[in-house]
């Protein structure tokens, strides 16, 4: 009676455990969660963007920047045009309209407040989930700048 107890405990623990990976494999499927974004110059951190999935639309919004003591700590949007036009970066939805394509995420827009200019975007996980490549672009995405994300949850 006792060894069944035992094999049960360690069944239910194995069990859990299995869960829990299956879990965490799967939130590495999809870009939803905490993006640290890479400046493409100097190779350090400058935001963290978090990415929802609003009924099959990811949209991404900042939550945080990396900013210099020396700089402004709170800086707006004052080249962005429309109902961006100066407001706060820390709270700016930069990536609107992204949706599944196979492998991508296709079809979204990107904004980059240091311009204010609005490109087209798409998105792939890369590195198991770890990085997402986004790339914002012009026309067709061979005529654009990717950056890669790094996953922070």
């Amino acid at each position: 009676m006792h060894n069944l107890y035992i094999k049960s405990v360690k069944t239910t623990m194995l069990m859990a455990l299995l869960a829990i990976a299956a879990g965490a494999s799967a939130a590495n499927d999809s870009p939803v969660g905490a993006w640290k974004t890479i400046d493409d110059a100097s190779g350090k951190p400058k935001s963290i963007v978090r990415i929802t999935d609003n009924g099959g639309v990811l949209e991404g919004k900042i939550e945080k920047l990396f900013r210099a003591p020396e700089e402004n700590q709170n800086p707006t949007c004052d080249k962005c045009t429309g109902a961006s036009k100066d407001q706060p970066i820390v709270g700016l939805t930069i990536l609107k309209g992204l949706k599944k394509d196979g492998n991508e995420w296709t079809g979204g827009e990107i904004t980059d407040p240091a311009t204010g200019k609005v490109y087209k975007s798409k998105a792939e996980l890369i590195e198991g989930g770890s990085k997402l490549q986004v790339r914002g672009y012009v026309g067709v995405p061979m005529f654009g700048r990717s950056q890669t994300w790094v996953r922070e949850e």
